[in-house]
């Protein structure tokens, strides 16, 4: 599609791939997957979604900080909209109406931590990457919309370290404590993303099925820990103060 990401299709999965390096953050790539995913909802019939990496060592490193503080010359888009449109996003991908499977090839920090987390399963590569939400380590306090995704996506002690600590999950830590569901060899982590998420493509079918059920699970008043849910939150994420350092 651009520099940023391609799309492309796979029988019943459409897969979403990552092609700028490190893939962090900007105004740019968050609308750039938007249009991604209006294209992918188009399909009809069975289906489901996978999103990758193409580059070998991260998933996502996160958010531009170059750009994010005005260093950065070759730019990401306005600035100004950005929380509020990530925000948006990963609600969008949290209750999107069709399985959706992220393929962790690599380093997942901050926001790329809660993109990955943003799917509704995960493979990660077994031998290398670390999943991290490096937020406290940069001086950046995580809004309430973004802890409870962390909240609601893992064990609550696996939560705790991962927040308060910025603990770094190895594969086979997440693995073991249910952060992801399947580990994989580097050149299969996506492969068995793709085979994970056509396994799942017929649930993605009934789309207003499947979409309900979500929104019933992490929407506006979500029957899995009341009175919001994570989506609900980030869809509204002016009415909840965030914390100081960098995006306060």
């Amino acid at each position: 599609m651009n520099d940023l990401i391609t799309l492309q299709r796979h029988d019943d999965v459409s897969v979403i791939t990552l092609t700028n390096g490190e893939n962090r953050w900007t105004t740019n790539l968050v609308r750039d997957l938007n249009d991604a995913l209006d294209d992918v909802e188009a399909n009809n019939g069975p289906h489901a979604l996978v999103t990758a990496s193409s580059d070998p060592k991260f998933f996502s490193n996160g958010l531009n900080l170059e750009w994010f503080t005005g260093n950065d010359v070759h730019g990401g888009g306005d600035l100004e909209p950005f929380a509020e449109e990530f925000m948006a996003l990963a609600a969008r991908l949290i209750t999107f109406p069709m399985p959706t499977v992220g393929a962790i090839n690599g380093h997942a920090f901050g926001a790329g931590f809660m993109w990955a987390l943003s799917h509704d399963q995960r493979v990660m590569r077994v031998d290398r990457g670390l999943m991290c939400a490096n937020e406290i380590e940069i001086g950046i306090a995580m809004p309430a919309p973004e802890l409870a995704i962390f909240r609601h996506k893992m064990p609550q002690n696996a939560f705790y370290q991962t927040v308060q600590f910025a603990k770094r999950w190895t594969g086979e830590e997440a693995f073991e404590v249910g952060i992801v569901q399947e580990l994989a060899d580097e050149s299969t982590v996506t492969e068995n993303a793709i085979q994970r998420a056509q396994s799942l493509a017929h649930l993605g079918e009934r789309r207003e099925i499947f979409g309900w059920m979500k929104e019933q699970i992490w929407g506006e008043d979500a029957a899995i820990n009341g009175p919001h849910g994570p989506a609900h939150m980030l869809r509204n994420m002016h009415e909840y103060p965030s914390g100081p350092g960098l995006i306060s």
